[in-house]
């Protein structure tokens, strides 16, 4: 039976179709989009925002449907009605990774969505590598491979570094200039041809982490947070109500596991699938060489980080999914499935025990394997301060930022009790490093124990 939606042709593709990209990491997402330039396609990385945003989402979907499928279909119409562009001649590009969740199934409900807003005309085109859907217009290339995962690399340290450098800058929009010069600079050598090349980005990557090591800063403790969840909710400040502009104004030092280990995630999937059910040898081939060569940029990414001790660097993907032996199965999947968990562990052996599971409205995967494993990980690391927060397009921002100032100040009194903990411990040192301090006087024991005794 022939399919009923409208592909996205060669000829599309040659007539200059704009084709609309929806919002996610801006950063990574930026540089995606010139790739898909750079490879013949007319992309435009979406920015629209705001109450028309989720108004258009819950237009047109359904409200029991999970908040990312509702935000994003809602981005999608809220661009196509601004008059921006030529609806007639537009087509919209979404992901399908495979599995139970919307991000296989929800590309029906935009097409759903198109129909019911008179816009069925508009092609959708998915990128996936279960062999769900093709088009004509759109292939997967291994050129456009190599530059998709390059951006994931560079993003993923830039954003690691940078996050780990802003609360500490002595001037201000130091950091957000320097994430801007990189833009500009990888930018140029993608058009040059240049910086997909392992030794070149191995090059980018250490100078990467340089410059921002070398950004002017204090070395105070500030509060540590982790920041998890659903992956288009982590990530997207559309789907989190701005969370990492909130932790900034609350003088945090927050940490988001990268995009690289969601990829090394799924591709680990189709290698799991395949030894537990049996599945095409060429696929398993296909799917290991795939990871070795993400493993590799993996590697090249934490090397250039772990070289400057002022950073925490990325965990390797391996190492994180040892983390939940014991704790949840692999065979649990769905979504972010046990990575979500792993990442609680990974975050808080890294030092940022306090973490925000961002939980989105219908999302059960999310919920099961975030705010459902608490207690357990609780067990396995006492020290663990997390808060599930709910976001629906009904949940007010207040009640969200409330619940997690419920979590810094806990946060502040465990770190206070750290701190003088630490006093006395260094107290104790102090005293046995010299026999006892008879009298002396010279390191001033005797004195802060005659003026507590006073």
């Amino acid at each position: 039976m022939p399919s009923e939606h409208v592909e996205f042709t060669r000829e599309m593709r040659e007539a200059g179709y704009t084709i609309l990209v929806p919002n996610m990491l801006e950063f990574h997402f930026s540089l995606i989009e010139k790739v898909l330039r750079l490879n013949g396609y007319n992309a435009v990385l979406l920015k629209n925002h705001g109450p028309g945003v989720m108004a258009e989402g819950l237009k047109y979907v359904h409200n029991d449907t999970c908040v990312p499928a509702l935000l994003v279909i809602g981005q999608f119409l809220d661009a196509l009605h601004s008059g921006e562009y030529d609806v007639n001649k537009v087509a919209l590009i979404i992901t399908q990774t495979g599995g139970g969740c919307r991000a296989s199934n929800y590309i029906y409900l935009l097409r759903k969505a198109l129909k019911k807003a008179g816009l069925s005309q508009v092609p959708v085109i998915s990128v996936n590598m279960s062999g769900l859907e093709s088009a004509s217009g759109f292939k997967l290339t291994l050129p456009l491979i190599r530059q998709v995962v390059a951006s994931l690399v560079y993003g993923d340290c830039i954003m690691c570094v940078s996050n780990q450098t802003r609360p500490y800058e002595y001037e201000k929009g130091e950091t957000d200039a320097l994430i801007a010069r990189w833009n500009d600079e990888l930018i140029a050598q993608f058009n040059r041809g240049r910086g997909l090349s392992h030794r070149d980005m191995e090059e980018n990557l250490a100078r990467i982490v340089s410059d921002f090591d070398a950004i002017d800063r204090s070395h105070e403790r500030k509060t540590r947070v982790g920041i998890v969840g659903e992956i288009y909710v982590k990530y997207s400040s559309l789907g989190n109500n701005g969370l990492e502009a909130f932790l900034r104004t609350q003088d945090c030092e927050y940490m988001l596991p990268g995009i690289m280990g969601f990829a090394l995630f799924k591709i680990d999937n189709r290698i799991e699938d395949i030894h537990l059910y049996g599945g095409n040898p060429l696929k398993l081939f296909v799917c290991k060489a795939l990871m070795r060569y993400v493993q590799r940029m993996e590697g090249a990414l934490i090397r250039a980080v772990s070289a400057h001790p002022n950073f925490v660097p990325p965990t390797p993907f391996a190492h994180t999914k040892s983390l939940v032996k014991g704790v949840i199965g692999y065979g649990s999947k769905m979504g972010e499935g046990w990575l979500l968990t792993a990442e609680m562990l990974e975050l808080a052996e890294n030092g940022y025990e306090n973490i925000i599971c961002t939980q989105p409205f219908g999302c059960l995967p999310n919920h099961i394997c975030g705010k459902g494993m608490i207690r357990r990980l609780t067990q396995v690391h006492p020290g663990i301060n997390i808060v599930p927060i709910d976001y629906d397009l009904s949940a007010t921002k207040v009640n969200q930022e409330n619940r997690i100032r419920l979590m810094l100040a806990v946060a502040h009194d465990a770190d206070a009790k750290r701190q003088q903990q630490e006093l006395l411990i260094a107290e104790d040192e102090r005293q046995a490093a010299c026999g006892g301090c008879a009298a002396c006087g010279s390191c001033g024991v005797q004195e802060e124990k005659a003026r507590r005794i006073g």
